[in-house]
């Protein structure tokens, strides 16, 4: 199977999470004792990072690995959709309507807030 890896996607998932931190590309290179312009071309896609790195920087950033490689992980994504349709498919009208309201405003508290993932 041939894996196609978005850098970009990766790196805007770090930069989002580094400034969710107020944290510069200067403190998250000290952390992981890189150089910034590496970081700065990790966040732009423009380097290919290795796997010690990007564990380095989940960990420095207080988030997971597989959250800043969520859109490389088609497995994982279509598992999300799949226990999604699961639940539904259990659930009457009124409580399909409950979890989305409850979803979508779990998914407007996360985003408001720093990721506790």
């Amino acid at each position: 199977m041939d894996i196609q890896i978005d850098y970009g996607a990766i790196g805007k998932r770090i930069r989002s999470a580094r400034m969710k931190m107020s944290m510069t590309q200067e403190t998250l290179s000290n952390l992981i004792d890189v150089s910034p312009t590496y970081i700065s071309t990790i966040e732009n896609g423009h380097t290919k990072l290795s796997l010690p790195t990007l564990i380095s920087i989940a960990t420095a950033l207080e988030t997971t690995v597989d959250h800043l490689l969520y859109d490389n992980i088609p497995v994982l994504v279509s598992q999300y959709d799949a226990d999604m349709k699961e639940i539904m498919d259990g659930c009457s009208p009124e409580e399909k309507e409950f979890l989305m309201r409850l979803m979508k405003s779990a998914r407007e508290a996360l985003r408001d807030c720093k990721p506790l993932y």
